[in-house]
């Protein structure tokens, strides 16, 4: 601190147009007055003065009414004036509270009187008295120090402390404020600037903490009276922590007293967090006799103690908090071991499902704190409608189910099926409701009701029946895919064969261009069936997601448009991936496309790649599916119209779409969920009406050998393929073994491998594949085969072909790829061209193979 009695609140600046103060000021005037007069009177003697005479008796019209003017606008006034400077110098002085104004960097500008007179005079200033003031007091030095920091933050803060003053150190309390101090503009000497400047302002409370203590000492002598009670005191906040509790309470609850005040402990700990919510229910009850329950705490060697509480909320409002009275059913003896009647009453309220007993008319004479939690949400249910309660969140044909069985059962007839109803503000719960009639007993209950929790079962049940659906279409499509990719093959094929024979200004041209194109279509759809079903062949690599999306822009950037705003972000250092690179790439693309239909007027498209930690995907561990772990997260989020969560339900499902008809084929989704699946990832979706949609991508963080290859290259896109394709020369030479079941594929590959220079020999089979090679041994320089055939499969055949010749190659041609078959053929070297393929891919592959 830097103490300096250095502010000078300087007089406001002289001001021509006021006078001075009483007569003294008034004098010069009159004198210049009279001048002016006489040298009027002088001109009028001369008689030449005429033309002047007029002239300045204008200029005084002139100034006098500017003089009126200015009087009655306040501009000019008779008087003294008074000083701003002097006016806030005496405010603060005539204070009895010491107030100083400082610079935040604690040098003192000013100190009222009071300062001294209450701090004392001090040789370093009244920082330094302040400071003597605390001395010895920890607590008081640890305030000072909080306020000093707020003030140089320029932040508003008070504290209580006690000050030890006068020569007798008497102890006094004190407030001590800090706050930011703005006086009127150049107020302050030097031109200092105002957001500087702090005021501290020290006010006695001592009569007040005097009171409180007043108030505390009363109240813990109110309160240590309850320890002296036979029944149990409990007073709970309204977050639900225990602020006292008396020791016949600890007692009960297996404590030392004093125990379980000193660790703070919440209420829920002792009841779980479903009985705080129904004692806080309760306690928001207005009639007191439906504030008693009988309800079990959980004692600190973890057994139960049966208690009847009563719930009184504090000075009558609930929010505020709620007291307990409590009374041991047990100690007090209400409660005989050998009791039928109590100990069923214990079963009762102890049960883990609901219980309610239903008189005559259908009212809820009595039930247990499950019931309660189970069906109202921990809200007392006696004397209320059975109807009412059960049909509280229920639709119209559940309210009949319920009302019918309400009636059957009050009619004493048993054997009512179960029904299931929903609970909970948004009806997220699931409750199988049980009803049984009672013998009629004169006063008795007519029926009882029996509540259990089924929402966990019918959530699984429904996931079960999803995952069901889902893999019968899965195996629907993997089963079809091998015949349809075949017969797409020999389309396409032939499709190019008809191609290099017209040229682009015959009249069949445009007509097999159109085939060719409704084919590849076709092949399109069939492998979003595939990606869905989790069945196709993956090309996998080590690569980082990153670079991956960076080099996606261009093409992302021309699917958005000029509406949409698309930006991507990646962490530093990303973990590397193993999975398919091609795959991932038709996924993202997948879903920018999805994000721009689902913004029509524009928005703003985010792509985000980061690494996600195993202790953060813990949040996540109660997500089905979701397996915790480290992943690297792909995020692709828009400001579109959003899903509903009916919507949200059937997204993944094969050929639904919200797409207009010939907008949509409804697999795009679908081939999503079974990539990401099938590379060992999990994804997520996450959405809202009017607020956008965002698509999480996990996929497992892969740990790089050393000596691990790392894929650098973005996968090309299948026009960019198609175009590199054309562009290359496939002639070539060579002896073919072309293996094939399917008489139009065999008769298309045929033609095109001979069209390209390669002398081809035929086999439907794998067993007369090895027929040719024993004829042809050493002549063949490559075999194609198919994987699916009758009698020997091209797994079987390699296997054959590998004892023979270790060194033939061979490329596998499948419209059915499914990873299981390189596992069963215990080696990866061979080549692999899925189908449905074209005449410039076969091609292309056999060079390739044969180059290497």
């Amino acid at each position: 601190m830097k103490d300096r009695e250095a502010l000078r609140i300087d007089a406001a600046p002289i001001d021509p147009l006021n006078s001075a103060e009483g007569f003294g000021g008034l004098l010069p005037m009159i004198i210049i007055a009279a001048a002016g007069g006489a040298v009027l009177f002088g001109l009028l003697a001369s008689g030449s003065g005429e033309p002047l005479l007029l002239t300045v008796i204008a200029l005084l019209a002139m100034f006098g009414a500017f003089m009126l003017f200015a009087i009655a606008a306040g501009h000019l006034r008779f008087g003294a004036r008074v000083v701003p400077g002097d006016l806030l110098k005496a405010s603060l002085d005539s204070d009895n509270e010491p107030q100083i104004i400082a610079e935040d960097d604690g040098t003192i500008l000013y100190a009222n009187a009071a300062v001294d007179k209450v701090l004392g005079q001090h040789e370093a200033g009244p920082f330094s008295a302040l400071e003597a003031s605390l001395a010895g007091d920890s607590e008081g030095t640890q305030a000072f120090f909080r306020l000093t920091k707020a003030a140089e933050r320029g932040e508003p803060r008070s504290e209580d402390v006690r000050l030890r003053l006068g020569s007798d150190r008497n102890v006094s309390w004190a407030r001590i404020t800090v706050r930011p101090f703005a006086g009127p503009e150049g107020l302050l000497e030097g031109g200092l600037r105002q957001s500087r400047l702090v005021s501290w302002q020290i006010v006695d409370v001592t009569n007040e903490k005097s009171q409180e203590a007043e108030r505390i000492g009363r109240l813990e002598a109110s309160l240590a009276a309850f320890d002296a009670m036979p029944a149990g005191f409990m007073w709970v906040s309204g977050e639900g922590a225990i602020v006292h509790v008396n020791a016949a309470f600890e007692q009960w609850l297996g404590y030392p007293a004093g125990a379980l005040r000193a660790r703070s402990l919440g209420l829920a700990e002792l009841a779980g967090a479903e009985g705080l919510r129904l004692l806080k229910h309760m306690a928001a009850i207005p009639e007191a006799d439906q504030r008693i329950i009988d309800l079990d705490l959980t004692r600190k060697d973890s057994r139960i103690v049966a208690l009847t509480l009563l719930v009184e909320p504090v000075a009558g409002n609930a929010e505020q908090g709620f007291t307990i009275t409590a009374i041991n059913r047990q100690t007090t003896g209400l409660v005989e071991r050998g009791h039928q009647d109590v100990r069923a009453s214990q079963f009762f309220q102890s049960a883990p499902f609901g219980i309610a007993a239903l008189d005559a008319e259908g009212r809820i004479a009595n039930c247990n704190t499950a019931f309660m939690q189970m069906v109202l949400d921990g809200k007392p249910a006696q004397d209320v409608l059975a109807s009412e309660a059960l049909s509280r969140t229920a639709e119209a044909d559940e309210r009949y189910k319920i009302e019918a069985g309400l009636a059957e059962v009050l009619a004493g007839r048993g054997n009512i099926q179960p029904i299931e109803i929903t609970a909970g503000d948004n009806k997220q719960f699931t409750r199988r409701l049980y009803m049984s009639p009672l013998a009629a007993v004169q006063g008795g209950a007519a029926a009882a009701l029996y509540v259990m929790d089924a929402t966990e079962q019918k959530t699984l049940e429904s996931r079960v029946a999803q995952a069901q659906k889902m893999e019968a279409v899965g195996n629907l499509a993997g089963g079809i895919a091998h015949d349809f990719n075949n017969v797409l093959t020999a389309i396409i094929g032939f499709s190019d064969l008809l191609l290099q024979t017209h040229r682009p200004s015959d009249p069949a041209y445009r007509d097999i261009k159109n085939i060719q194109s409704a084919a590849n279509r076709a092949a399109g759809l069939v492998k979003g069936l595939l990606g869905f079903s989790r069945k196709q062949t993956q090309r996998v690599s080590v690569f980082n997601v990153g670079e991956l999306t960076s080099d996606m822009l261009p093409v992302l950037k021309t699917q958005c448009g000029e509406k949409i705003e698309l930006k991507t972000h990646s962490e530093r250092d990303l973990w590397y991936v193993r999975a398919d690179s091609d795959q991932l790439y038709q996924v993202i693309l997948n879903l920018v496309r999805n994000a721009r239909d689902a913004m029509p007027n524009g928005g703003k498209l985010t792509i985000n790649t980061r690494n996600v930690t195993e202790r953060e995907s813990q949040k996540m561990r109660d997500v089905v599916g979701f397996t915790p772990g480290e992943y690297v997260l792909v995020e692709v989020a828009d400001t579109g119209t959003g899903m509903s969560p009916e919507v949200m339900a059937k997204i993944f499902e094969p050929f639904f779409t919200t797409k207009g008809v010939g907008k949509g084929t409804g697999l795009g989704l679908a081939s999503v969920y079974g990539i990401v699946k099938q590379s060992g990832g999990f994804i997520q979706p996450e959405s809202e009406i009017g607020k956008g949609t965002a698509f999480k991508i996990f996929l497992p963080r892969h740990f790089v050998e050393e000596g691990e290859e790392v894929a650098n290259a973005m996968p090309e896109s299948i026009a960019a393929a198609k175009k590199q394709l054309k562009a290359t020369d496939l002639t070539g030479t060579g002896r073919v073994l072309l293996v094939e079941d399917e008489v139009e594929v065999r008769q298309f590959a045929v033609r095109a491998l001979r069209r390209q220079g390669y002398q081809v020999l035929e086999a439907t089979d794998g067993v007369e594949a090895l027929e040719i090679m024993a004829e042809n041994e050493g002549m063949i320089d490559i075999v194609v085969s198919d994987v699916v055939m009758p009698e020997m499969d091209g797994p079987s055949l390699f296997k054959e072909l590998r004892k023979r010749n270790p060194s033939i190659k061979v490329i596998f041609v499948s419209g059915y790829p499914n990873e299981a078959f390189r596992e069963s053929m215990g080696s990866d070297d061979f080549a692999f061209l899925p189908k449905p393929f074209s005449l410039p891919q076969l091609a292309a592959k056999v060079k390739e193979e044969l180059a290497k």
